[in-house]
Order: C-alpha cells, then sequence, then structure tokens
C-alpha cells in the first residue's frame, strides 16, 4: 500500500530530481510485493498528474517537467521482471502513441499491464506516423491496437488514424485513451466500429479478462 508518507516522500525527491532516493523507494515497494497497478495508479500516474498541473499552472518549469518524466520512465523498468514473469496466454496487442503525440508515458503503462496480464505488448511510442502504425498492424496481426491520445489538439490525427485503419481492418478492436479525453472527446467511441473508450488501466484489465475475439 501506497501511504501519503510514501506519496509525499517519492514527490519530493521526484520533483528533486534525487533519481536514486526514487530508485530505493520503488525497488523497496517492488520487494514487499506491491501490486502493479497500484504502483502505476497510485505513484508513477498519481505524481505525474499532478506535475503536470504544478506545470499548467507555472509554479514548475518545463525542464522540471520533462526531468520527471524521464525518471518515471527509468523507473518503470524495475517492474520489468514481473511483467516478462506472467504466464501468457498468446494474445498480442499493438501500443501507440498517435502523430505528434510525443508524451509516450501513458501508452507504456498500458503496454506494461498488457503484457503483466499475460499479453505480447509491441510498443511503439511517440509520435508514431499512421503509414508505420498501419505496417506494424499488418505484420504483427494482434488481437487488438490502443491508442494514446494525450494532447486534445491533436485529435485530427487521431481520428485520421482510426478512418485509415478502419479502411484496412473494420473489425479490430480498437481501444483508446489519455489524459486528452479530460477535455471532451469521449463520444467519438460512438461513430466507429469496435472502439472502445477506457478511461483507466483497470478498465483496460477488465476489457483484456472479457475479450472475446
Amino acid at each position: 500500500m501506497i501511504t501519503p508518507e510514501i506519496y509525499n516522500s517519492y514527490f519530493h525527491n521526484l520533483t528533486a530530481g534525487r533519481r536514486m532516493k526514487c530508485l530505493d523507494q520503488v525497488s523497496t515497494l517492488l520487494d514487499q510485493g506491491i501490486d502493479l497497478k497500484m504502483l502505476y495508479l497510485d505513484l508513477f500516474q498519481k505524481s505525474l498528474y499532478e506535475i503536470g498541473h504544478l506545470w499548467e499552472t507555472g509554479k514548475i518549469s518545463v525542464a522540471t517537467e520533462h526531468m520527471t518524466t524521464a525518471i518515471t520512465e527509468y523507473l518503470m523498468t524495475l517492474a520489468y521482471p514481473i511483467l516478462f514473469n506472467a504466464e501468457h496466454s498468446g494474445r498480442s496487442a499493438i501500443v501507440s502513441c498517435v502523430a505528434n503525440e510525443f508524451h509516450q508515458i501513458g501508452g507504456k503503462m498500458v503496454a506494461d499491464i498488457i503484457e503483466a496480464n499475460g499479453w505480447d505488448s509491441f510498443f511503439l511510442g511517440a509520435n508514431t506516423p499512421v503509414e508505420h502504425l498501419i505496417e506494424m498492424i499488418q505484420e504483427k496481426k494482434t488481437d487488438i491496437l490502443a491508442l494514446s491520445f494525450s494532447v486534445f489538439f491533436n485529435m485530427p490525427h487521431l481520428i485520421d488514424a482510426i478512418e485509415q485503419i478502419r479502411k484496412l481492418d473494420s473489425y479490430l478492436p480498437i481501444l483508446i485513451g489519455g489524459q486528452a479525453f479530460q477535455w471532451g472527446g469521449q463520444d467519438i467511441a460512438a461513430r466507429y466500429p469496435n472502439l472502445f473508450f477506457l478511461e483507466s488501466l483497470p478498465q483496460v484489465e477488465i476489457f483484456l479478462s472479457q475479450f472475446k475475439g
């Protein structure tokens, strides 16, 4: 469990750039058997949302925001032994950020949760051009596709990706989610077949557990 004291100490070390102290804290939590979803939601995601708010309100610099993001990505690698020890089912997913999306941690968290649930995940990272995404879909022939959407002004890129993929494949389930949807756009899921808006990592897990494709 991540207590307020643990979170506050971690957040203080993170914003101060004390990577080794953050590493020690996360390593201790993993050694204690913390649930991966709890680690991602209650420590990594919560702290990054708070940092994003501080940046938006001018209380921290862009450099500090970039530093904390880089530290968090580094810390996520500590969970890899858990991810790759999971018994795999043979299911697979592509996870990608749409074109012009340079914030990839949300997508990376989704890819990790998918992997921890026994699926193989192919994470393409930030700013993936739609033509490259389509090439990967044709090559890997995965069971689902997940698209990360963090900046609302990139909605045209998200719609373009969905429409081009639907021309290629009408049935491939597409999961969409990300921080940008707090500004609206959730109704996009009703406009295309087999398109699902998921607003949290627990919803991703539920979708995987109920997948019937």
